[in-house]
């Protein structure tokens, strides 16, 4: 393993950007190399800096993150997509697995979760 986790976070509410940020930001082995607040970011952030696993809010503009989703697959096979949002319908879930996602968290989650989520879906990318 060379070097820390590399991470882009994406999410249209500032103060779940920054705690996100911060959890994560925590953990010596993780880094944030880029946090955007739309789909459309999320896409140039994550083909920009090819980090190994993009954390994408479901519901945000420019598409969602769904849409972001299904672009940073195609573009950038290397990073690991995980969904994070307050919405824990089926309809959301499905549309995000559907578009690549690898794994889906509901906001609320213990922190723990969360960096263990991004850990496992950096291990996938790297194995």
């Amino acid at each position: 393993m060379s070097g820390p986790l590399r991470v882009v976070i994406s999410d249209d509410d500032a103060m779940i950007r920054d705690a996100l940020r911060e959890v994560l930001e925590e953990q010596p082995d993780i880094e944030v190399v880029a946090v955007g607040r739309d789909a459309d970011e999320a896409i140039t952030l994550t083909e920009h800096h090819r980090p190994a696993v993009a954390v994408l809010d479901v519901r945000m503009p420019g598409g969602g993150g769904a849409r972001a989703a299904e672009e940073i697959v195609a573009r950038c096979p290397g990073t690991a997509v995980l969904a994070f949002s307050a919405y824990s319908d089926r309809a959301s879930m499905t549309a995000m697995e559907t578009a690549g996602a690898v794994e889906y968290l509901t906001k609320g989650v213990p922190n723990r979760e969360i960096v263990a989520a991004v850990r496992r879906l950096a291990a996938q990318g790297r194995g």
